[in-house]
């Protein structure tokens, strides 16, 4: 069955005290909007629609990064669920698939709840969960096995108060009915605004089928403010954290460490504690992350080391069996089999050939203030602690360069560089300089 997503992302979030629109708001390191596109993404959706509102542009922005297709549509006027839902009417004109409600602000709902609402008989399945505390939820009051009617908390009666099955909002039918159905929601309640929980009670005065399909209420949590936002964060990484290692990742610290919403890791990598991922991260089988590294963008493959104190920048490449040591920080490089970049080393816009050893304090000196230029360094070269490397400049396979040297042009195959200054001696000086820096702090010891 073809589908259509319309994702409602309007909501200004006045509860998060920021400029940002709510929808923005990261959960490991992704807007909570791309969480629900990525569990969406698994419908295969013929279209994806994002309402949006409070700063459109941004949420604009950020629904075409994930989805270069997504269609968003404006809600100039924040008028409730349904005259939210109602605004992608333009966008499902001529599909004839289901179109599935979901929020942007509720981030959890899983791709296999999606597919078991795409695989309901029912005309509209709007989707429920038990509570453990229904509170101020709205209820899904059932006639047998279908959906009556949602009676919002303040509304219900003490009965319908004691149901303990709860509405997310979240909802699903075919888009000509969803739109038939829409256009019969009326405002006339005390806020004017005009509700998607219209719909069940119009669509079974048609006479229509309406089902439930439940999930788990973690899967329904909306996040409305800085605590709830946090709550959610702690949540993905518990969740992402015992995947991992059901997967067979080895964490020493699993509380330690915070990953993004697209960490790939292999079994039997080791991360250690205080590890950081950030966006695009994949470490295969067997690699190790010491304690106190940050990555982000960047690939680790099979058997490297990285770290402790390592920082893998966007566009960082380690083949098998890197080494990436203490306070290295690597970025737009690519480092082939076996190559050690072992400590306090800046490598940025470069490639290190295989078995190749960079010294500590060695830089590639990649950017002259407007542009950036590449280093290439072949395999089995040594380059010498504390070597400047000026590029664009190559160093040639089993090339070594010396101890504080500043390269600035190509070295051959097999040769050896040195650039740095002649050592000059000057015999007794060091005690007449001393004595004559003492003599002057003792002066300026008597004159005050």
């Amino acid at each position: 069955m073809s589908v259509a997503l319309v994702i409602l992302a309007a909501g200004k979030g006045t509860r998060m005290k920021s400029d940002l629109p709510k929808v923005l708001h990261p959960i490991a390191g992704a807007p909570m909007l791309h969480h629900a596109m990525r569990a969406g993404a698994v419908l295969e959706p013929e279209r994806t629609i994002v309402v949006a509102g409070h700063g459109v542009d941004q949420v604009r922005a950020a629904a075409l990064d994930f989805d270069a297709e997504a269609q968003v549509v404006l809600q100039a006027e924040q008028l409730g669920t349904g005259h939210a839902a109602a605004q992608a009417r333009d966008a499902l004109a001529g599909f004839e698939g289901l179109a599935i409600v979901l929020f942007g602000d509720t981030p959890f709902i899983s791709p296999e709840t999606l597919e078991t609402l795409v695989a309901s008989e029912a005309d509209v399945t709007v989707l429920g969960f038990e509570a453990a505390d229904p509170g101020r939820y709205g209820r899904l009051i059932m006639d047998g096995d279908q959906l009556a009617r949602i009676v919002e908390f303040k509304d219900a009666t003490e009965d319908e108060r004691a149901v303990t099955l709860c509405n997310s909002g979240v909802l699903a039918a075919p888009a000509p009915l969803l739109l038939e159905l829409l256009s019969q929601v009326s405002n006339d309640n005390a806020q004017g605004e005009y509700y998607l929980t219209d719909l069940p009670a119009l669509a079974r005065a048609q006479g229509r089928r309406v089902g439930v399909v439940e999930c788990a209420e973690a899967e329904t949590l909306g996040i409305n403010s800085r605590a709830e936002l946090a709550a959610a964060n702690a949540l993905f990484q518990a969740k992402a954290r015992a995947q991992l290692i059901e997967d067979g990742v080895a964490f020493m610290a699993p509380d330690t460490v915070f990953l993004s919403l697209d960490t790939t890791i292999g079994r039997d990598a080791v991360i250690e504690p205080n590890v950081v991922f950030g966006p695009g991260v994949t470490v295969e089988t067997g690699a190790t992350v010491r304690a106190f590294s940050h990555l982000e963008g960047c690939h680790v493959s099979r058997d490297a080391i990285v770290g402790p104190y390592a920082r893998l920048r966007p566009g960082a490449e380690l083949a098998e069996g890197v080494r990436v040591g203490n306070f290295v920080e690597v970025k737009n490089a690519t480092l082939d089999s076996g190559a050690k970049i072992n400590h306090l080393s800046y490598i940025g816009d470069a490639f290190v050939g295989a078995g190749a050893n960079v010294g500590a304090g060695a830089i590639t000196c990649n950017y002259d203030g407007v542009m950036k230029h590449r280093t290439e360094i072949g395999a089995r070269a040594f380059i010498g602690s504390n070597t400047m490397l000026v590029a664009p400049v190559s160093i040639g396979a089993e090339a070594m360069t010396a101890s504080g040297s500043v390269i600035t042009s190509d070295v051959e195959d097999g040769a050896l560089a040195l650039g740095r200054a002649p050592q000059v001696e000057k015999p007794g000086m060091a005690r007449k300089l001393f004595d004559m820096l003492k003599a002057q702090k003792a002066k300026q010891s008597r004159g005050s």
